[in-house]
């Protein structure tokens, strides 16, 4: 082989392997570190200090579809009463990080938990995990109060995902699974109202990044969840009033 030749190779060969390093270091994902929310547990737990919210009411917390719905969710759901522990960005990890200071001390008779968004999304964690982290969550829970009641909310579709939605379909099939095992578990399936006929997610219902939710969104959203929640939860509502 001649110099010219083994020069060809040798650049070939470097080639290839940034190539090949560039292509892991895209699969990488980041590291899930549930302290970054230790701020907005606090602020939380402030609230909490000044206002203690009721006991036997609803939690529901989640990721950044829960958080921004916010403002407006108390009214959404009326005439439910609901305490609102969304936060912005989180995991399913995060969830089971924080369960013990952000459910817990509620002592809800029902929870609602919104996550594997940003789970499948943004940080590619395989639904068999995502799915281990809520059972734990469920242990938890019911460790300490075994008669409360959990809502798991299905991974809604969006134009920004939809490279990852077979991953996001397949932890809704796991969650399925999970709730069929105990009567004190349920699934809330927020998916099948935003897709269209034929499949595919709707276009119009999302604000510009094409993954959160805009009035239309929000509507189709508080009404399916509400629906699923006034089923079960309208008569302990009348109980405890």
């Amino acid at each position: 082989m001649t110099a010219r030749h083994l020069s060809v190779a040798t650049v070939t060969a470097l080639v290839i392997g940034f190539v090949f390093a560039a292509t892991v270091q895209a699969q990488r994902t980041e590291t899930i570190d549930p302290t970054r929310f230790e701020d907005s547990v606090q602020a939380f737990e402030r609230e909490d200090s000044k206002v203690m919210p009721p006991t036997g009411a609803i939690v529901i917390t989640g990721s950044s579809s829960i958080r921004r719905w916010h403002p407006s969710m108390q009214e959404d759901l009326a005439p439910l009463t609901v305490i609102p522990r969304g936060f912005g960005g989180s995991t399913m990890a995060d969830v089971l990080h924080f369960v013990d200071r952000l459910i817990i001390p509620y002592r809800p008779r029902a929870v609602v938990i919104y996550e594997g968004d940003n789970d499948t999304g943004r940080f590619r964690v395989p639904p068999a995990t995502i799915a281990s982290e809520l059972k734990q969550i469920v242990s938890k829970i019911h460790a300490t109060l075994p008669d409360t009641r959990i809502y798991v909310m299905s991974v809604k579709p969006s134009l920004a995902r939809e490279q990852v939605w077979d991953k996001a379909q397949a932890t809704n099939t796991l969650y399925q699974d999970i709730v069929s095992s105990d009567t004190r578990l349920a699934y809330i399936d927020v998916a099948t109202p935003f897709l269209r006929n034929d499949g595919k997610v709707m276009n119009d219902i999302f604000v510009d990044d094409g993954l959160h939710l805009n009035q239309k969104g929000t509507k189709i959203w508080a009404a399916t969840i509400k629906a699923a929640l006034i089923k079960h939860e309208a008569n302990y509502e009348l109980a405890n009033d």
